[in-house]
């Protein structure tokens, strides 16, 4: 009898029923197995609640420019498994996460007899960790998974330790207040390792009692000085530190991720190499999903904290004006916050539910968006969502999709099989 043996994705897939565990000991010994490939290479940490990706594709935008080979770990990925883990912009091959996996799986599967269960993340992180040393890369950007102290990427000792805006989120796990989760992130502070954060009041306070604490250096970055002084479709041009500078990412928002990704390489002990290559970086960053636009008027976002979507909405009303949206969300964000947001710059609301089994419901999220917006009516998929968005548009109007990353995946997937 011939035995199917599954393939590697899905052995990988198939410890997401791991869940979610915070806590060090399974990514320590899988990486002890593997020979720490993350002691191979300089890295940069990045935890936060709104910003983080952005902030690493910067920094890693900056570093290439200046003649660097950077890896760069985020998630999560939209499209494919592999935009996770890319090495000077270009994602893995699927030929070497496959090759990869085989070693990974026999260390994990070895780790399980002795009472160890690594989970998807686990995983991934030791993929990347191990791909960025044979690809023998100059520095890599790792972005935290969730939270800080006891995610799987704190096995490192970076550079420099890069705290972007924190906001609630992921209560049931970091805490229900700033100052928990704040604590949560700074977990990712190091003994004597500099970090540079853009939080202010209560996540601040948190931040430098743990600098103050580890010894670590703490440079602040003042949001309130960083101007933007032109909001397009295509980027952000602003003033910080007495200079001009255009980040090629659209959102008033991008302009205070590129001013803490700039302060953070300022503090690299090769940071006089970079510094002449900051403009150039900043105009070269390609991030998808971040107020992006497509054909026929689609823009496509994956703002999800409150946080975010409040900076989202003053930006469409200021660039687009009012917009038809195709909304879905996580039932473990701020919903009720998010629709409120969303429902001043929303001439028609369209309410779905992504495909995940976090989807918040779909009934629960249209009572809360029709208490801003009575006439708002729902689909059932987000692919229904779009065609009813598609078949209500005007010429001139612009369509916003977003909510979270699973949104803005379907949407990209409907997009493939719609002419727009």
């Amino acid at each position: 009898m011939v035995v199917k043996i599954a393939s590697r994705m899905d052995w990988l897939y198939g410890l997401q029923v791991n869940g979610i565990k915070l806590g060090l000991e399974n990514i320590t010994e899988l990486l002890r197995r593997m020979d720490d490939p993350q002691k191979a290479y300089p890295c940069i940490h990045v935890a936060g609640s709104d910003g983080k990706g952005s902030t690493c594709s910067i920094m890693a935008s900056i570093l290439r420019a200046s003649g660097l080979k950077v890896g760069l770990y985020t998630s999560p990925h939209i499209m494919d498994f592999t935009e996770r883990i890319t090495v000077d912009g270009e994602p893995i091959p699927q030929k070497e996460v496959d090759h990869l996996l085989g070693g990974i799986r026999h260390f994990a599967e070895d780790m399980r007899e002795s009472g160890f269960s690594c989970t998807f993340f686990e995983a991934t992180t030791a993929l990347a960790f191990e791909y960025f040393r044979r690809q023998e890369v100059d520095i890599a950007v790792i972005e935290v998974g969730m939270g800080g102290r006891f995610d799987a990427t704190n096995v490192i000792t970076p550079l420099v330790s890069v705290i972007t805006n924190i906001s609630i989120e992921h209560v049931q796990y970091l805490g229900s207040t700033v100052r928990e989760i704040a604590g949560e992130k700074a977990g990712i502070i190091k003994p004597g390792v500099p970090c540079v954060t853009i939080n202010s009041g209560e996540a601040l306070e948190v931040i430098r009692g743990k600098a103050e604490e580890t010894g670590s250096p703490l440079t602040v970055v003042d949001g309130g000085k960083i101007e933007v002084s032109k909001l397009g479709k295509e980027g952000v041009l602003f003033n910080y530190g007495r200079h001009e500078h255009y980040v090629s990412i659209p959102g008033s928002f991008e302009a205070r991720n590129a001013a803490l990704a700039m302060a953070a390489l300022e503090q690299l002990p090769f940071a006089d190499d970079v510094k002449g290559h900051f403009d150039e970086g900043l105009s070269s960053v390609r991030w998808p999903c971040r107020m992006e636009r497509y054909p026929d008027g689609f823009v496509v976002d994956v703002s999800h904290t409150a946080a975010g979507v409040a900076c989202l909405s003053a930006d469409v009303s200021a660039v687009y004006g009012k917009v038809i949206l195709v909304f879905g969300i996580l039932s473990d964000k701020s919903v009720e916050e998010v629709c409120r947001y969303l429902s001043g710059v929303s001439s028609k609301v369209i309410v779905t539910a992504p495909s995940c089994e976090r989807a918040n419901p779909l009934d629960g999220t249209l009572a809360l968006m029709r208490k801003y917006c009575p006439d708002a009516e729902s689909a059932p998929t987000v692919a229904e969502a779009l065609d009813r968005a598609k078949e209500i548009r005007k010429d001139g109007d612009t369509v916003l999709v977003t909510g979270s990353f699973y949104m803005a995946e379907e949407a990209l997937r409907w997009m493939g099989r719609t002419s727009l």
